[in-house]
């Protein structure tokens, strides 16, 4: 029992550490409300000290942002704007003595603190990635030192470091093998479907999973230079680093606040000076016009409608991350897919078996999964998940023994049985036909891994296996051309014959192949810099730079890495790619609705504006008017959940 409650305590205590602007809005709200329901019961005096404290709690942040750039940057901004307009809607019905205008100002403060509580969770889960990324690699590395092996902290590493990786092992830094070879799963860092075979002069990446051969590294580089750790960075740098839409936003909202206060100012000052205006109805039009003039009506013009979208996206098995997301997917121009696991299911099958004459399938099949049933190899494995599925009668091999990069060799009924690379069994002076050898080839030209049975000195057929595309992949793309996106990309670290076998088939044009990280990176900024409208959709950790840097960034919810996942803007949960095409149809009917609420609310607040000029509203019908544009245009973005 004391165990629960200090863990309960912990995770409070670090709720509020790591959520303080979330608490504020929190309580901000409940204070407006409590003050609301004091003004209805007429308790002015209760009332009277709940909301200020709300004030305080809700528009501190804002306040104090407010004034720092004030100070700092010599500039007005909107959070000060909301300050001016609250105080004045305070100011204003303690002196008219209409209490409820205080809570307009409250709604005012409500606002901005839920604002400043998304970016503050938003900022959270990119420190969450980080982290993330960084379990990647393990803590220590065993190094060989003085003829012994010890274990060392990975920032104790230096160039020219002797490093022992045994099976099963995390390569813990970039490095060169000096001795041994192995199969690694490269799959983290460079998306590849298949393990890669390394050996004695390959350099292997830090994060990626060693697999039966045991390795002898020497470091070439510093630790903090290693791949993974470029990648941490470039993640880092790309969610940080504000799009030239947000950069554009904030410069308007700084030159819409100037001008308002500042013409707020002079309609307060000026007329009693020039014009022989009374003070007490000059301030009274003043303070009417930083009201009616806030943008309240100009944010509910864009969040009610994301925030529809984003709960329709839900219900339809889209998940979008923040509103922002929504807008941007309607205007994408150009999509980069990663392949594997995305376009393609990320998963090894049995495609194509080929037996000499005389030889069934099913013989050929059952000598290949006598062999491989007993391997941990992808390939293995795809062999005998196949058999069981077309259930072929089991036999057992003997004396089964595996080269690694090579191939596996056992025993059935006395006889040998070869199973690998056509290098390997012509090693073994076993008989290959051409004719095999020009189907191999063919198959191969498709993207097809090949492997080679053979029984004591002939060779009995192929077994070929492929990572299929995703049924629903081709149409996709056709569609996408149909909604009339200009270029459709893919991008992948499989080898380029791969890569233009699954192009032809989804009748993809432009392919790039044999990528890092880092070039996908580059990839999809030159993409940005031609299309200005950019999304990129992928599965794995070697995508999360390319996630990050997108315009939006969409993940394979089943299939995605958990970094993959955190770092992308939109994740189609249950790994449909036709889930794609209604979130960029549901993008393009939210900034459809956006445009119509702006207009709308830009229109009616230039109309209390002139009336307000005019003299023809008092204070209720400017606060009327203004909020009830905010409560017609927050209806019509709620229209998207109907979509």
């Amino acid at each position: 029992m004391i165990n629960l409650r200090s863990n309960s305590l912990v995770s409070v205590r670090n709720f509020f550490q790591h959520y303080p602007e979330t608490i504020a809005a929190i309580v901000c709200a409940i204070l407006v409300l409590m003050g609301w329901v004091c003004l209805q019961l007429g308790w002015v005096g209760l009332a009277f000290l709940v909301l200020p404290i709300a004030y305080v709690i809700g528009g501190y942040e804002s306040a104090k942002d407010g004034l720092t750039t004030l100070l700092k940057e010599k500039q007005f901004d909107v959070d000060l704007l909301m300050i001016f307009a609250a105080l004045g809607a305070a100011f204003l019905g303690v002196w008219q003595t209409d209490y409820f205008l205080i809570i307009d100002g409250g709604i005012l403060i409500l606002i901005f603190a839920i604002s400043g509580a998304l970016e503050s969770i938003a900022m959270e889960q990119t420190e969450r990635n980080i982290h993330q990324l960084m379990g990647l690699t393990p803590d220590t590395a065993t190094v060989i030192a003085h003829q012994q092996q010890q274990k060392i902290p990975i920032n104790q590493l230096k160039i020219g470091d002797i490093i022992v990786v045994k099976p099963g092992e995390r390569i813990p830094t970039d490095a060169m093998i000096i001795s041994g070879h192995s199969s690694l799963n490269q799959a983290p860092i460079t998306g590849e479907s298949i393990p890669v075979d390394k050996t004695i002069g390959d350099e292997v990446f830090a994060g990626t999973l060693n697999g039966n051969g045991v390795l002898q590294l020497k470091v070439h580089q510093p630790p903090e230079s290693s791949l993974i750790q470029r990648v941490i960075q470039l993640v880092e740098k790309a969610q940080t680093d504000s799009p030239p839409s947000q950069q554009w936003m904030e410069k308007f909202e700084r030159s819409y606040a100037k001008v308002i206060i500042i013409v707020g100012l002079a309609l307060g000052t000026l007329p009693p000076l020039f014009l022989g205006w009374d003070w007490e109805t000059t301030i009274y039009r003043a303070l009417i016009f930083l009201v009616v003039a806030s943008p309240c009506a100009l944010m509910a013009s864009i969040m009610p409608a994301l925030l529809s979208g984003i709960a329709t996206g839900a219900r339809h098995g889209i998940l979008f991350k923040n509103g922002a997301q929504l807008e941007k997917i309607g205007r994408i121009k150009a999509i980069a897919f990663d392949k594997t696991g995305t376009l393609t299911t990320g998963k090894l099958t049995v495609v194509d078996i080929i037996p000499i004459q005389g030889i069934l399938e099913t013989e050929l099949l059952q000598l290949a999964v006598a062999v491989e049933s007993v391997s941990e190899h992808p390939i293995g494995q795809a062999i005998a998940k196949f058999a069981i599925q077309k259930n072929i009668p089991r036999i057992t091999a003997i004396n089964v023994a595996t080269q690694i990069g090579e191939g596996i060799i056992g025993q059935v009924d006395e006889q040998q049985i070869f199973i690998g690379k056509l290098e390997w069994i012509q090693q073994h002076q076993i008989e290959v036909n051409s004719e095999l050898i020009e189907i191999s080839d063919h198959l191969e030209t498709d993207g097809k891994t090949v492997v080679w049975v053979a029984k004591n000195q002939q060779t009995l057929g192929l077994i070929a296996v492929a990572d299929t595309v995703r049924s629903e992949a081709k149409t996709l793309i056709k569609h996408l051309k149909k909604l009339g996106i200009e270029q459709v990309v893919m991008l992948t670290g499989d080898h380029q014959r791969t890569a233009d076998s699954v192009a032809k088939q989804l009748n993809i044009d432009l392919v790039y192949a044999n990528l890092l990280p880092e070039d996908k990176l580059t990839i999809v900024q030159q993409l940005k810099t031609r299309y200005q409208g950019v999304a990129m959709v992928g599965d794995g950790i070697n995508d999360a730079p390319a996630l990050a840097l997108a315009d939006v960034g969409i993940a394979m919810g089943g299939a995605g890495n958990d970094i993959a996942l955190e770092t992308a803007d939109i994740v189609l949960m249950t790994d449909q790619l036709g889930k794609l095409l209604k979130a960029i149809k549901l993008g393009r009917r939210a900034n459809q609705i956006i445009k119509q609420n702006i207009a709308f609310a830009l229109s009616f607040m230039v109309l209390l504006l002139i009336s307000n000029f005019f003299g023809s509203i008092n204070m209720p019908i400017g606060v009327i008017g203004h909020e009830g544009s905010t409560v017609l245009v927050t209806l019509s973005g709620l229209r998207l959940l109907k979509s």
